[in-house]
């Protein structure tokens, strides 16, 4: 499994939204990641995590992370949509 970056899909291991999937928009130098998955939190206020707190999957959302990565604007419901597939087979 390679590094953390934007557009990698991972799993929140702690708080309260332990057990949802969520895809990466920002790594910060801090040892924290910016989260986002389109329905509970949005892209507008994505939830900041410690990267010790979440799991990396070996999937990454290639579209969305480079339309994120290069400032185009990518829609919540993209997100919700790609994620969708990781939160229904939890369940």
């Amino acid at each position: 499994m390679d590094k953390i970056g934007i557009g990698t899909v991972v799993l929140s291991k702690c708080g309260r939204d332990k057990g949802r999937y969520f895809m990466v928009c920002k790594v910060s130098e801090d040892g924290y990641v910016l989260l986002a998955d389109g329905a509970m939190r949005k892209l507008a206020r994505p939830k900041k995590k410690k990267i010790k707190h979440v799991s990396a999957t070996n999937d990454r959302l290639q579209a969305i992370g480079e339309k994120l990565a290069s400032g185009k604007k990518v829609f919540d419901s993209e997100l919700k949509a790609a994620l969708k597939v990781y939160n229904d087979k939890k369940e």
